[in-house]
């Protein structure tokens, strides 16, 4: 029988819609030319495919440290960042304890929570998207959560959080989780505190620098912490082409992926500025690799099916703020189609 808990649900939203440009997933918009397409083939030609992979990720882990700049043992890999935020939800505290977090924020943070019957205890960002510091102190002393999740920055709304309000947070006896997804864009973070506290852990990703399809997600936390979480992680959790492909992407083309990186960060100024310039439209200043807007002008639903309409797809996000979309940052041609087409129907 079906627990009542995962009945009661809602399914985490993925954007399907085929389009020509799509900029709905916040994925590095890249091209790897073919000398790195060659080479990437030819080492996975060499794995044994009917063997299992190192179950510890060793070598990619060792490579991983060295460019985090963290000891390999205080790492822990996971499949993606969701199997890290899930391990989190059942290691931090008892089950009858709630999540934290302020929202709108990454749907993964309320399903993990829900999906072991944890109250979410959930706080609503002020005007400027950052933490309501006093609601969510009252929150959070009212009901006595174990566990609290920042997005930062945060998604959707692209802004880093006030680091200052993190901390008072952090001193009311929770554990952080600061999720550090998008730091390759923002450079902002707590990592110097995380590898030394026992109750802070930072999460990234290579999912957002050009490797989202390797799903390989990185907890970095205190070596007795990041002990513990490595207990709860799955057998050959990260596969051997991942392993294979990452190894070779953060070493021999790792200025490649990086060039792209500060492309993008210059591609979301101009893009941001561009935005400004429709009267339609409340654009809000990002530090990730995506840029969120509210229209003035019809309901974000209808803006979406339109940019469809035009071969263009970006994410609505009117379901969890308010007449709100997201454009993911693509390639400088990605990012005219859109503008050119966002024109063509604010018009």
């Amino acid at each position: 029988m079906i627990s009542k808990r995962i009945k009661s649900l809602s399914p985490y939203k993925t954007e399907t819609t085929v389009a020509k440009v799509r900029l709905s997933s916040n994925e590095l918009s890249i091209d790897f030319p073919d000398y790195i397409k060659e080479k990437i083939a030819k080492e996975v030609a060499k794995i044994p495919l009917n063997k299992y992979p190192d179950p510890h990720a060793r070598e990619l882990k060792q490579i991983i440290s060295q460019r985090i700049g963290v000891n390999p043992e205080n790492i822990v890999l996971g499949n993606g960042s969701d199997e890290l935020i899930y391990y989190l939800s059942i290691a931090i505290g008892e089950f009858d304890r709630g999540v934290f977090y302020p929202v709108p924020t990454f749907p993964m943070y309320q399903i993990s929570a829900k999906i072991l019957g944890r109250d979410p205890v959930e706080v609503k960002l002020d005007k400027n998207f950052d933490i309501d510091l006093e609601e969510s102190i009252k929150a959070i002393q009212e009901k006595q959560p174990a566990l609290a999740y920042f997005s930062y920055p945060n998604n959707p709304t692209g802004n880093c959080f006030s680091k200052e309000k993190i901390e008072k947070i952090y001193h009311l006896n929770l554990f952080c989780v600061i999720d550090e997804a998008y730091f390759d864009y923002s450079k902002k973070s707590f990592m110097d505190q995380a590898v030394k506290k026992d109750n802070m852990v930072i999460l990234r990703t290579l999912s957002k620098i050009g490797m989202a399809g390797l799903r390989v997600g990185i907890l970095i936390a205190k070596e007795e912490i990041a002990y513990e979480i490595n207990k709860m992680r799955l057998p050959f959790n990260i596969t051997y082409p991942s392993q294979v492909i990452a190894k070779l992407l953060l070493t021999e083309f790792y200025d490649f992926i990086q060039e792209n990186v500060q492309k993008v960060i210059q591609e979301r100024d101009r893009v941001y500025n561009a935005l400004l310039s429709f009267k339609e439209l409340e654009v809000f200043p990002s530090e990730a690799n995506f840029i969120l807007f509210k229209v003035k002008s019809m309901k974000a639903c209808e803006l979406h099916k339109k940019l469809i309409q035009e071969g263009v797809l970006i994410r609505d996000m009117s379901h969890i703020l308010d007449n709100a979309l997201r454009v993911s940052i693509g390639k400088d041609q990605e990012n005219d189609a859109f503008l050119e087409a966002l024109s063509k129907v604010l018009c």
